[in-house]
């Protein structure tokens, strides 16, 4: 009875060891991460990398990328894939533009969540209602949503509003706001001091770039990103710790059981897609009314996609989705920073792909094993012996990094089974 209890109470993998909990284990990578970077940032000659203004400038570029990467875990957790994604976003920011122009930024803030959400509609009803091909019906949301904003734009925007039929009127943004003590926000009118701030100043070794990554996070932090943040619990508790939730995961791994449980199957997909558009409609609208400032068209440049890009990096879970949006939100802040930083961020890559090689090689999966420490010497003698990054690269690296991050994490992916898949109330499997 004892022998059968020690094994209930310990791990079948590491008997006898206590198991890092994830967000334990995210946090002592990320500390790692900062840690190569502040060797590389030595070794090419520059403090950017890690500085608060590449990491600020990092988390608002991987906000609208997040939200669109949670827009499409709500609809493809329930089985319904969603390449419409970037449709729903220029909706968000085309009623962000309007709403904020007429009301104000926070009326467009939520006539972008409704814009967002009637794309997704019009999305459900084409998947769900009429079994129109996922891929097809996205991509037509993609077309439609151009083609609408522009038509409307035709309509609202007239020469004597100071738009056109390609952007709005300059609108409101939402502002900013700095966290008291870590950085240097007011606290009842009372402006405290700036913790990180002043450790990034002294220069320290290591801990000064920690102060920088995390200064970058707390200072003028706009309340959408707030909002934004704060959807990656949300998304977790209601997806992993409600029973709303593991019927919406049940209709994306097996609808026809589910529906043999009582699960209204349809009535879930419709509530997920249209989720999944309202949250690609916010990202849009952070574009705008954090950003930009202005609606201009082809303002969303694909975030949509890699948004999608940054689901399938991170398994289909909501912290992974936030982690690969931070690394496609950094891979685009970098062509702002400079060649140096670029060089250094190319060499901590270098050493990431290494340490991977040599991971995948104790796991015996030699193959890949040879293909990442290939690529990794590659990318390090590139960032070793190039004394300067052309600006084609610069431009092109957020895309760069979406795909090689997706080529590498294609080996542990585990998509949702029933995800794409044809459903018709009734009708046996």
């Amino acid at each position: 009875m004892t022998a059968v209890q020690d094994q209930a109470t310990t791990s079948p993998s590491e008997p006898g060891r206590k198991r890092i909990s994830r967000p334990l284990r995210l946090m002592l990578i990320a500390l790692v991460g900062v840690l190569v970077m502040t060797v590389t940032s030595g070794i090419v000659g520059t403090e950017d990398l890690t500085s608060s203004g590449t990491s600020g400038a990092a988390l608002r570029l991987a906000i609208p990328i997040l939200l669109a990467g949670l827009g499409g875990l709500f609809a493809e957790r329930a089985g319904v894939v969603n390449i419409g994604l970037e449709g729903m976003m220029i909706a968000g920011t085309w009623f962000a533009a309007y709403g904020s122009f007429v009301f104000g930024p926070w009326h467009g803030l939520i006539l972008a969540v409704v814009g967002g959400g009637l794309f997704g509609l019009i999305h459900a009803i084409a998947t769900v209602t009429f079994n129109v091909d996922h891929i097809v019906s996205g991509v037509a949301i993609n077309i439609l949503g151009l083609g609408v904003m522009r038509f409307l734009s035709s309509i609202v925007y007239t020469p004597d509003t100071g738009g056109s039929v390609v952007q709005s009127p300059p609108i409101e943004k939402i502002g900013d706001v700095s966290l008291p003590f870590l950085g240097g926000g007011s606290l009842f009118g009372w402006e405290s001091p700036n913790v990180l701030g002043w450790l990034e100043d002294q220069d320290w070794l290591y801990v000064s770039d920690v102060a920088g990554v995390l200064g970058g996070l707390f200072t003028s932090i706009n309340w959408l990103t707030l909002i934004g943040l704060s959807m990656v619990p949300l998304t977790a508790f209601l997806l992993w710790k409600t029973a709303w939730g593991l019927r919406l995961r049940s209709c994306g791994e097996d609808p026809w059981a589910a529906e043999s449980l009582g699960v209204n199957v349809l009535g879930m997909k419709y509530r997920a897609v249209i989720i999944s558009g309202a949250l690609a409609g916010l990202g849009g609208a952070f574009l705008v009314l954090v950003q930009a400032g202005i609606y201009r068209e082809g303002m969303t440049a694909g975030r949509g996609f890699i948004g999608l890009g940054a689901l399938i990096f991170g398994n289909w879970m909501p912290i992974g989705v936030l982690s690969g949006s931070i690394v496609f939100g950094f891979g685009d802040a970098l062509k702002f920073r400079g060649s140096d930083v670029v060089r250094a961020f190319i060499l901590a890559l270098a050493i990431g792909l290494i340490a991977g090689a040599i991971w995948y090689f104790t796991k015996g999966k030699g193959r890949n094993a040879i293909v990442m420490g290939l690529t990794g010497l590659a990318f390090g003698a590139y960032a070793l012996v190039a004394s300067e990054v052309p600006q084609q690269l610069l431009t092109a690296a957020p895309y760069l990094i979406t795909l090689f991050v997706l080529a590498v994490a294609t080996q542990r992916l585990r998509m949702p089974a029933a995800d794409g898949a044809r459903y018709v109330k009734g009708e046996a499997h």
